[in-house]
């Protein structure tokens, strides 16, 4: 709950003029029973047509004021927790796009989407709901008994002497639905987990006709998380129907009781009509208390659930550079005995051998010149991506060292390390706009610079062949487009920023040999410059290159330039023989 009242600060004059605004409103709406008693057994009696009107006129304008201030109150309050939960998504939003490789693997993709929407909207729910029915709930209840008190003390202890039970009742069942609550969200990670994986997985689901197998997946987590759901909701509910009996029969014994003092002549019947009106209010005051803690469980399972996120804030830590100079100083990237692991700090699974963790990277190191290209290949899950996902800082190093132009990569900050480097990842996003905004990314390029990215990529040739050239709309993951058409489009966004760096991690599996190599051809031709690292699974694409760095199993087993590996790396030449043959 922290945070939520740590956002509702930045709004709290806001937050408090609706609150004022619904206890004035409430007010207004708890004399309505005493205006009506007053005019039954004083006004109406006392047979005066003009302060019946008057006293009549008098209710009708406290009605009116009443349902216009509920009502001002009730937008102001609406208004006010969008405030509140728009911050909260921006904040998790920045947060999440900032986080740390470990971090994102703890969470998982599906926690924080549903951190970000039904976490995000039961706290949105809860910020309403303190400022209305927070107010007009414990207001009705209180505010109820002491009008009561204020017409008779002998009835108005009915209710009082029963209030301690409900109340007490109402807290005990409450906390024990945050924890339930806390279940929940998580069980919906995994819906939502399922649901992604089926969504993004649609075609092969039905080309190998698994619907039915994934639909009973999704049923089981489905099942889990209603489970879960309607349990906690049934606990939450136990105060209901408690609460109504006691009420009812407080209703009953202070009508029988009332009924008798009216005959006795120590009350006036207009007491029990108003009583009654008040006792309903106390009702709802009493069932919009266990609706508050309802939602403050909900609230709170979530905000604790988003606060996990939020706290983590700036996960980007400057580290001083050393200041120790590589021995050749004309090497611009350098990799220095570098060893990493996966998942140290989450909760997801890791690989063990001899009990302990898998080493993703054993001891690597290379070095290359400004401009010089190097090729990293290898098999399936061997390192090569995790070379670059460090050399871009998403993750740190557990030993050794990563520096370029000398410095190391934990002392550069974040943009000025990223805009160093242009990057075409595996199965890289291609956005719902269109080619022109794909390639440009928001970064301003003019169209000469955005048609000559094209054009090195091999992309602009398919271009000037669709409808629309540079305005064609691409779909959701480029799904209007071929794999081949996709990759030469990411690779035209990442050489349209003139990088410094160019990384092109498996970017050219789609295409043929010939577009293949033509597109390798005119990125050496007209960016000199750059330095490239080009990740891929043949040979063909990478045997050009100055350097070639060969894994296997987290380990560098060759490198060298090409006649140097076919000499001396017997992986290399199998696997060169093997794919020209």
């Amino acid at each position: 709950m922290k945070l939520i009242f740590r956002y509702m600060g930045k709004y709290k004059f806001a937050i408090l003029l609706a609150i004022f605004i619904k206890l004035i409103g409430t007010m207004t709406e708890l004399t309505l029973p005493y205006i009506l008693e007053y005019m039954i057994d004083y006004v109406v009696p006392s047979k005066d047509l003009l302060r019946v009107l008057l006293w009549g006129f008098l209710m009708f304008v406290a009605s009116v004021c009443c349902r216009e201030l509920n009502v001002l109150a009730n937008k102001r309050a609406i208004n006010n927790a969008h405030k509140v939960s728009f911050d909260v998504r921006q904040d998790l939003f920045k947060v999440t796009a900032n986080l740390s490789g470990d971090s994102f693997d703890e969470y998982g993709l599906p926690s924080l989407i549903s951190r970000m929407t039904s976490d995000s909207y039961n706290v949105q729910s809860c910020v309403q709901q303190l400022q209305s029915l927070c107010v007009r709930a414990p207001m009705m209840l209180f505010g109820g008994v002491v009008m009561t008190l204020f017409m008779d003390w002998h009835l108005a202890m009915i209710l009082i002497i029963m209030l301690p039970f409900l109340i007490m009742v109402v807290f005990i069942v409450s906390s024990k639905g945050i924890p339930m609550y806390t279940i929940v969200q998580k069980k919906l990670d995994a819906v939502v987990r399922i649901m992604r994986e089926n969504i993004t997985g649609i075609r092969v689901v039905k080309a190998l006709s698994k619907a039915d197998y994934e639909r009973k997946r999704f049923g089981i987590a489905n099942e889990e998380m209603t489970r879960s759901d309607i349990k906690a909701g049934s606990i939450m509910a136990l105060p209901g129907p408690f609460m109504q009996m006691c009420l009812n029969v407080g209703l009953t014994l202070v009508v029988i009781y009332g009924a008798k003092r009216v005959n006795d002549g120590s009350m006036q019947p207009g007491i029990i009509l108003a009583f009654l009106t008040y006792f309903n209010m106390i009702t709802m005051g009493v069932m919009g208390l266990n609706r508050i803690f309802m939602s403050l469980s909900k609230a709170s399972a979530s905000a604790d659930r988003i606060d996990q996120v939020i706290s983590k804030g700036e996960e980007w830590r400057i580290i001083p550079d050393s200041g120790n100079k590589e021995a050749d100083p004309d090497n611009y990237i350098t990799f220095s005995d570098v060893s990493f692991s996966y998942g140290k700090d989450s909760k997801v699974d890791s690989k063990f051998v001899g009990g302990k963790r898998e080493k993703a990277l054993d001891n690597i190191s290379f070095s290359l010149k400004k401009g010089e290209s190097l090729g990293i290949i290898g098999p399936t899950g061997c390192g090569k991506t995790t070379i670059i996902n460090l050399l871009l800082r998403f993750y740190d190093a557990d030993d050794g060292r990563i520096t370029i132009d000398g410095r190391d990569v934990r002392s550069f900050e974040k943009d000025e390390l990223r805009k160093k480097f242009g990057v075409v990842f595996q199965n890289d996003m291609v956005f719902k706009d269109s080619l022109r905004n794909n390639i440009d990314f928001g970064r301003g390029k003019s169209d000469e610079e955005l048609i000559a990215a094209a054009k090195d990529a091999m992309a602009y040739e398919y271009i000037e062949g669709l409808d629309n050239k540079m305005e064609y709309q691409a779909d959701i993951k480029g799904a209007n487009l071929s794999g081949g058409q996709k990759q030469r489009l990411l690779v035209s966004r990442a050489l349209a920023g003139k990088p410094d760096i160019l990384v092109l991690d498996d970017s050219s599996s789609a295409l043929d040999y010939k577009t293949d190599s033509d597109m390798r051809r005119a990125i050496k031709e007209h960016h000199k410059g750059s330095t490239l690292i080009l990740i891929a699974q043949r040979v063909s694409s990478v045997m050009n290159m100055d350097k070639i760095l060969v894994m296997d199993n987290g380990k560098c087993i060759g490198i060298g330039n090409h006649q140097e590996l076919m000499e001396n790396c017997a992986a290399y030449r199998e696997t060169y023989e093997m794919q020209t043959s």
